[in-house]
Protein backbone atom coordinates (compact mmCIF):
# COMPACT_ATOMS: atom_id res chain seq x y z
CA UNK A 1 0.00 0.00 0.00
CA UNK A 2 2.77 2.27 0.68
CA UNK A 3 4.19 1.75 -2.74
CA UNK A 4 0.97 2.71 -4.44
CA UNK A 5 0.82 6.11 -2.85
CA UNK A 6 4.40 6.84 -3.73
CA UNK A 7 3.90 5.80 -7.33
CA UNK A 8 0.81 7.92 -7.83
CA UNK A 9 2.66 11.04 -6.79
CA UNK A 10 5.15 10.64 -9.66
CA UNK A 11 2.41 10.61 -12.29
CA UNK A 12 1.12 14.14 -11.49
CA UNK A 13 1.13 16.37 -14.61
CA UNK A 14 3.14 19.62 -14.49
CA UNK A 15 1.02 22.80 -14.59
CA UNK A 16 1.28 24.80 -17.83
CA UNK A 17 1.98 28.53 -17.78
CA UNK A 18 -0.63 30.47 -19.68
CA UNK A 19 1.17 33.62 -20.93
CA UNK A 20 -1.42 34.61 -23.51
CA UNK A 21 -2.74 37.47 -21.40
CA UNK A 22 0.80 38.77 -20.79
CA UNK A 23 1.63 38.64 -24.50
CA UNK A 24 -1.56 40.56 -25.32
CA UNK A 25 -0.52 43.21 -22.82
CA UNK A 26 2.93 43.51 -24.41
CA UNK A 27 1.49 43.78 -27.91
CA UNK A 28 -0.52 46.81 -26.78
CA UNK A 29 1.97 48.35 -24.35
CA UNK A 30 5.15 48.38 -26.46
CA UNK A 31 3.72 50.39 -29.42
CA UNK A 32 1.97 52.76 -27.00
CA UNK A 33 5.23 53.48 -25.17
CA UNK A 34 7.14 53.97 -28.41
CA UNK A 35 4.57 56.39 -29.78
CA UNK A 36 4.38 58.48 -26.60
CA UNK A 37 8.12 58.51 -25.91
CA UNK A 38 9.78 61.91 -26.10
CA UNK A 39 12.90 61.77 -28.18
CA UNK A 40 15.13 64.58 -27.01
CA UNK A 41 17.91 66.14 -29.04
CA UNK A 42 21.01 67.18 -27.20
CA UNK A 43 22.68 70.24 -28.68
CA UNK A 44 26.19 71.06 -27.62
CA UNK A 45 27.94 74.29 -28.46
CA UNK A 46 31.71 74.19 -28.18
CA UNK A 47 33.24 77.17 -26.42
CA UNK A 48 36.84 78.23 -26.08
CA UNK A 49 38.57 80.01 -23.25
CA UNK A 50 40.41 83.18 -24.23
CA UNK A 51 44.11 83.51 -23.60
CA UNK A 52 45.35 85.18 -20.46
CA UNK A 53 45.19 88.96 -20.62
CA UNK A 54 48.34 89.14 -18.49
CA UNK A 55 50.44 87.64 -21.27
CA UNK A 56 52.54 90.30 -23.00
CA UNK A 57 51.12 91.15 -26.41
CA UNK A 58 53.41 90.86 -29.39
CA UNK A 59 53.68 94.36 -30.91
CA UNK A 60 53.96 92.80 -34.38
CA UNK A 61 50.69 90.90 -33.91
CA UNK A 62 48.10 93.53 -34.80
CA UNK A 63 45.50 91.16 -36.28
CA UNK A 64 41.82 91.91 -35.90
CA UNK A 65 40.53 90.38 -32.65
CA UNK A 66 36.79 90.83 -32.24
CA UNK A 67 35.35 91.24 -28.74
CA UNK A 68 31.76 91.70 -27.63
CA UNK A 69 31.59 93.07 -24.10
CA UNK A 70 28.25 92.80 -22.29
CA UNK A 71 27.84 95.25 -19.43
CA UNK A 72 24.85 96.01 -17.22
CA UNK A 73 23.88 99.08 -19.26
CA UNK A 74 25.32 98.45 -22.75
CA UNK A 75 26.93 96.13 -25.27
CA UNK A 76 30.29 97.14 -26.74
CA UNK A 77 31.68 95.67 -29.97
CA UNK A 78 35.39 96.25 -30.21
CA UNK A 79 38.74 95.21 -31.62
CA UNK A 80 41.27 94.33 -28.95
CA UNK A 81 43.91 96.42 -30.75
CA UNK A 82 41.90 99.35 -32.14
CA UNK A 83 39.24 99.85 -29.47
CA UNK A 84 35.48 100.28 -29.67
CA UNK A 85 33.75 99.77 -33.02
CA UNK A 86 30.24 100.26 -31.69
CA UNK A 87 28.55 101.01 -28.37
CA UNK A 88 24.90 100.06 -27.96
CA UNK A 89 23.28 101.34 -24.74
CA UNK A 90 20.22 99.63 -23.32
CA UNK A 91 16.81 100.95 -24.29
CA UNK A 92 13.76 100.82 -22.06
CA UNK A 93 13.16 97.29 -23.45
CA UNK A 94 16.64 95.98 -22.64
CA UNK A 95 19.67 95.26 -24.77
CA UNK A 96 19.70 96.37 -28.43
CA UNK A 97 20.23 92.98 -30.08
CA UNK A 98 19.13 94.23 -33.52
CA UNK A 99 21.89 96.86 -33.63
CA UNK A 100 24.39 94.26 -32.41
CA UNK A 101 23.38 91.87 -35.21
CA UNK A 102 23.64 94.62 -37.81
CA UNK A 103 27.13 95.65 -36.66
CA UNK A 104 28.36 92.05 -36.57
CA UNK A 105 27.07 91.49 -40.13
CA UNK A 106 29.01 94.59 -41.27
CA UNK A 107 32.16 93.29 -39.59
CA UNK A 108 31.69 89.88 -41.23
CA UNK A 109 31.47 91.55 -44.66
CA UNK A 110 34.75 93.34 -43.95
CA UNK A 111 36.49 90.23 -42.52
CA UNK A 112 34.86 87.21 -44.22
CA UNK A 113 37.57 84.76 -43.12
CA UNK A 114 37.22 85.70 -39.44
CA UNK A 115 35.36 83.04 -37.41
CA UNK A 116 36.35 83.68 -33.80
CA UNK A 117 35.00 86.13 -31.26
CA UNK A 118 35.41 86.67 -27.53
CA UNK A 119 32.30 87.44 -25.48
CA UNK A 120 33.25 89.21 -22.27
CA UNK A 121 30.66 89.54 -19.49
CA UNK A 122 30.42 91.71 -16.43
CA UNK A 123 29.41 90.01 -13.21
CA UNK A 124 25.69 89.44 -12.56
CA UNK A 125 24.74 89.31 -16.25
CA UNK A 126 21.76 86.92 -16.60
CA UNK A 127 22.35 83.64 -18.40
CA UNK A 128 19.55 84.43 -20.84
CA UNK A 129 21.43 87.54 -21.95
CA UNK A 130 24.54 85.45 -22.63
CA UNK A 131 22.51 83.02 -24.75
CA UNK A 132 20.86 85.88 -26.68
CA UNK A 133 24.26 87.46 -27.42
CA UNK A 134 25.76 84.10 -28.43
CA UNK A 135 22.87 83.51 -30.84
CA UNK A 136 23.39 86.95 -32.45
CA UNK A 137 27.16 86.41 -32.68
CA UNK A 138 26.91 82.96 -34.28
CA UNK A 139 24.14 83.46 -36.86
CA UNK A 140 22.65 86.38 -38.78
CA UNK A 141 19.04 86.15 -39.89
CA UNK A 142 17.79 88.12 -42.88
CA UNK A 143 14.43 88.03 -44.64
CA UNK A 144 14.42 87.10 -48.32
CA UNK A 145 11.65 89.31 -49.75
CA UNK A 146 11.35 87.28 -52.95
CA UNK A 147 10.88 83.89 -51.33
CA UNK A 148 9.38 85.19 -48.08
CA UNK A 149 11.80 83.06 -46.04
CA UNK A 150 14.38 83.66 -43.34
CA UNK A 151 17.96 83.18 -44.51
CA UNK A 152 20.52 82.25 -41.87
CA UNK A 153 24.22 82.88 -42.41
CA UNK A 154 27.14 82.04 -40.15
CA UNK A 155 28.94 84.96 -38.59
CA UNK A 156 31.43 84.01 -35.88
CA UNK A 157 30.82 80.41 -34.73
CA UNK A 158 34.06 80.02 -32.72
CA UNK A 159 33.08 81.66 -29.42
CA UNK A 160 35.27 82.28 -26.40
CA UNK A 161 33.77 83.44 -23.11
CA UNK A 162 35.52 85.45 -20.44
CA UNK A 163 35.17 88.18 -17.84
CA UNK A 164 34.83 91.77 -18.97
CA UNK A 165 37.61 94.11 -17.93
CA UNK A 166 36.74 96.21 -14.91
CA UNK A 167 36.00 99.84 -15.71
CA UNK A 168 37.84 102.58 -13.82
CA UNK A 169 36.25 102.97 -10.41
CA UNK A 170 34.44 99.64 -10.75
CA UNK A 171 34.60 96.75 -8.37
Amino acid sequence: MLRRHRGSRGNVDAAELNITAFMNLMVILVPFLLITAVFSRLAILELYLPGSSTEPADPQDQTFQLEVTVRQNQIVVSDRNLGALGIYPNSEYGYDYAALSKKLAEIKEKYPEKTDVAILLEGEIPYDTLVQVMDRVRIAETVDDVRKTIVRTDLFPDISIGDAPVLDGGV
